[in-house]
């Protein structure tokens, strides 16, 4: 499986690959981008099986990320990991297409109760 991880942040890149790692789901091949656009255009190029992506990044935020795989006619499995929280937040992120929302700070459980039935 080819999971694309997108966060202007190396720092935050590298926790969440060391939490699916921790979540027994980092076997798989991780390919990162640092910001939506470049997100999207690795998207496009190698079609990732899953996309985990930040909600605020420079360029293209999350949402305009998610947005834009979706017009484009792409449907993968995208989950966000931000440190944006809230009902309102999670219902824009799921009328988007988006398959759920992981609130930072987070835990190996929660990857595993979001991504575990995505993630074989």
């Amino acid at each position: 499986m080819k999971i694309l991880v997108t966060d202007d942040s190396k720092a935050m890149r590298m926790i969440v690959v060391r939490t699916m790692r921790q979540a027994g789901l980092g076997k798989h091949e991780i390919v990162e981008a640092e910001n939506g656009r470049l997100g999207f255009e690795k998207a496009q190029e190698w079609k990732p099986d899953l996309i985990l992506s930040d909600w605020n990044m420079p360029e293209m935020t999350g949402i305009e990320f998610l947005r834009a795989l979706r017009a484009s006619g792409d449907n993968t499995p995208f989950c966000f990991v931000t440190s944006e929280g809230g009902d309102d937040m999670a219902e824009l992120a799921a009328a988007a297409g988006a398959i759920g929302v992981i609130v930072k700070p987070f835990t190996a459980e929660a990857f595993m109760d979001k991504l575990g039935s995505v993630v074989s």
